[in-house]
């Protein structure tokens, strides 16, 4: 799972989906965070500049506001304004290698790493003023950048810096702030990256300009595993052409000279014909039928070995129930096409990326451009946003290669929209089929679930053979595909979330991983299995509620034993007003869902109000109440606009969006057959936050993901009297239900 080493830091342990592997030092890791694979403050914080305080950080900003949480946090806990602190972007030849930006664990690992070196960077600065000063460290006060002594004397943080790195591996945990002291944590500030975003100035990858850069493009077949039969010419449209095996690109001058090339170059290529796309490969019998691999699902892990027997359905006499829910493939839809820009030369090879795991892009690009590691640096840019596995290191590796082809110069590489659409990993498609019986009083007895789920990781890790980079699989000779491998810790891939939060007597939960084998490329997608498998329960949940002739909040309540569950659920409910909608027998439907994101993270309850109109099938969606528990809230704006944000892609994907495959692959390249929500279709959002301060902060980037999309679901129940078990609720998914009634 991870690579070699390289020079200044160790490559951190992680699992396939960004998480540190559990281990030992778990407990450590809790407290420190990824200091624990890189201790010394020095490589996290530093005074250098007069004035200023630098942070370096292994995690990246995908929109999800990490620069601004931990420039929050380096400020608490040094004492200065969050104005002095800049929180340089992610580079493989300075920052901590943190390994992935995911899981919604970037506070989790890098959050709690900074503040621990600020807190510490803050003690060694201390000592340094004692000795300075004369006084006792325990005499002295820091604070504004300056120790002061108690009868006047005082130094600069930049004087004491001045001495020199502090030189220091922190091993133990120093005292935090106490929260009643917080001037910044829990009150917040304006996000550092949005200026330029909203002004238009340059500030994406796509924006990056250098002396004598290049524009480059890729032509790529329309069915993946194509390969030129013929080779190309050595230029085209005015511009040069670069060809590598089955790997072809144009790169010119200017940008418009690179499309038009690209378009002109296309239509004169011939490829060989691979086998044809399956084009039900998301139905739920196809999934059943290329099963590859089956594990039992206890305590969050799927475990390797057989399933156990399948209990009986009830053991309590009352009523079973059974159903099957389903979603489809799914795109990230990045509003900007994916970019890169490679710059090879002197022997040496610099990417800048919007990529998640620079670290890991590096290792892997190594073998695909004959360099080594250490001759290979990677910078993080900003994105034009995605939660997920998107087209960020593809992109990556065609500027590389170009770049090598021709050095020298700067290469600017951009994806168009039918590339993003057609060859980015998809969402993977799943099938949840449920089984639960009732007892006597009505209470959940037994519970079974299936999961049938395609895998949800195929990100550039580097392999023992093989290559998860795209282009890869065009050079000459091909360099084999590394496919997605089994996911099977806690609550990773296909189960995650698929432990119910609920009380459960008997419970049996089995993961089947599906692989058919062909060109179909799934990925991680923001929250990966969670929100299938929370739909699925949370829809099954108020069944079952209905079943037993409960209330489905109170019947939520009955049987769960976490306050902070209960919590979040009450909050949610309590500000919606309950969740019958006024307005008589015409009211909209409102729904509830609630879920802990991988039963560990933040907690997040949603009430969605909805209505259809007779005439188009159309759901529009008017409001939408979320309560969440995050643990100690760092940034309030941020975290409620990591949920907010969550809840709206969450939406989209209820109410839209679905990956049309056909013999060719994707068929749906363009916004016209992928349509996602526009702003016109979001609903009133109001968000109350439990805040714990003192407690650990927890991830929040996907957990509001899972309880949206039920929260849709059970409100269209409410408001059609129509149970919803596939997605997404288009038009013509919701004309045939409305049928169905008359």
């Amino acid at each position: 799972m991870t690579g070699p080493a390289r020079p200044g830091g160790a490559v951190p342990a992680l699992t396939e989906d960004g998480r540190l592997v559990a281990g030992e030092d778990e407990p450590r890791r809790r407290v420190l965070g990824s200091l624990v694979g890189h201790p010394e403050v020095d490589r996290w914080v530093d005074l250098a500049v007069e004035g200023r305080v630098r942070v370096r950080t292994g995690k990246v900003e995908l929109g999800q506001g990490i620069r601004t949480a931990l420039a929050l946090l380096a400020a608490e806990e040094l004492g200065v304004d969050p104005a002095l602190v800049d929180v340089v972007p992610a580079s493989t030849d300075a920052a901590p290698d943190e390994g992935f930006t995911a899981g919604s664990r970037s506070v989790e690992q890098s959050g709690v790493a900074v503040r621990q070196a600020c807190a510490h960077a803050r003690r060694l600065l201390v000592e340094r003023a004692a000795a300075r000063l004369g006084v006792p460290a325990d005499r002295l006060t820091a604070d504004d950048g300056v120790v002061r002594g108690p009868d006047g004397p005082s130094v600069s943080y930049w004087e004491l810096a001045a001495e020199g790195p502090f030189h220091f591996r922190v091993t133990e945990p120093a005292p935090l702030r106490p929260a009643a002291e917080h001037r910044y944590v829990g009150r917040g500030m304006r996000r550092l990256d949005l200026a330029a975003k909203i002004s238009g100035a340059p500030a994406y990858v796509a924006d990056l300009r250098l002396p004598g850069m290049r524009f480059a493009r890729v032509v790529r077949p329309r069915r993946r595993g194509a390969r030129l039969t013929s080779a190309p010419p050595a230029t085209a449209g005015g511009a040069d052409v670069v060809c590598k095996g089955s790997f072809v690109a144009v790169v010119a001058d200017s940008e418009a000279r690179a499309a038009s090339a690209a378009a002109e170059l296309a239509a004169t290529l011939d490829w060989t014909d691979p086998p044809p796309f399956p084009a039900g490969a998301a139905d739920p019998g196809y999934m059943a039928r290329h099963v590859v691999a089956s594990y039992p699902v206890a305590d969050g892990i799927a475990r390797d070995e057989p399933p156990p027997p399948r209990p009986a359905p009830s053991a309590g006499g009352g009523a079973v129930l059974r159903a099957r829910f389903t979603k489809p493939f799914l795109l990230h839809g990045s509003i900007g096409p994916s970019a890169a820009v490679a710059l090879a030369d002197d022997g040496r090879l610099t990417v800048w990326t919007h990529s998640q795991g620079i670290g890991f892009l590096r290792r892997a690009l190594a073998p695909l451009v004959g360099l080594a590691v250490d001759r290979i640096t990677v910078h993080h840019l900003d994105g034009a946003g995605c939660y997920g596995h998107n087209g960020a290191d593809d992109a990556a590796c065609d500027a590389a290669l170009v770049a090598v082809a021709h050095p020298g110069r700067p290469v600017s590489l951009r994806w168009s929209r039918d590339d993003e659409h057609g060859h980015e990993p998809m969402g993977a498609a799943m099938a949840i089929e449920l089984e639960a019986g009732l007892d006597a009083r009505g209470r959940i007895a037994t519970w079974c679930q299936e999961i049938r789920t395609y895998r949800h990781n195929s990100r550039p890790i580097p392999q023992p053979s093989g290559t998860r980079l795209l282009a890869g699989w065009s050079l000459d000779p091909a360099v084999e595909r590394s496919r997605a491998t089994p996911m099977l810790d806690f609550e990773a891939g296909g189960h995650r979330n698929g432990t119910p939060a609920y009380r459960l007597p008997t419970s049996w939960i089995v993961k089947h991983d599906v692989d058919d084998g062909t060109a179909l490329r799934t990925s991680a997608l923001r929250g990966l299995g969670a929100p299938a498998n929370v739909f699925a329960i949370e829809s099954f949940v108020e069944e079952l509620a209905e079943a037993a002739g409960a209330d489905p909040v109170q019947f939520r309540l009955d049987h769960l034993d976490d306050p902070r569950a209960r919590a979040v659920i009450e909050a949610a409910v309590e500000m919606a007003g309950g969740l019958e909608a006024p307005g008589g027998l015409d009211a909209p439907g409102r729904g509830l869902g609630f879920a802990q994101y991988e039963g560990s993270m933040t907690y997040a309850a949603v009430v969605v109000e909805l209505e259809v109109d007779p005439r188009t099938a159309v759901v529009h969606l008017r409001h939408a109440w979320m309560a969440a528990d995050a643990g100690e809230v760092i940034d309030p704006d941020g975290l409620t606009n990591q949920l907010e944000g969550g809840l709206v892609q969450a939406a989209s994907w209820a109410l839209l969006e679905q990956v049309r495959l056909d013999e060719d692959g994707v068929a749906s390249r363009d916004w016209e057959s992928y349509p996602i929500l526009r702003f016109g279709q979001v609903p009133e959002i109001e968000t109350q936050l439990l805040d714990h301060p003192g407690t650990p902060p927890l991830g929040a980037g996907e957990a509001s993901c899972g309880p949206t999309v039920a929260a849709i679901a059970n409100a269209f129940y409410q408001h059609t009297g129509v149970r919803v078990r596939d997605l997404p609720l288009d038009p013509a998914r919701v004309r045939v239900s409305l049928d169905a009634l008359l």
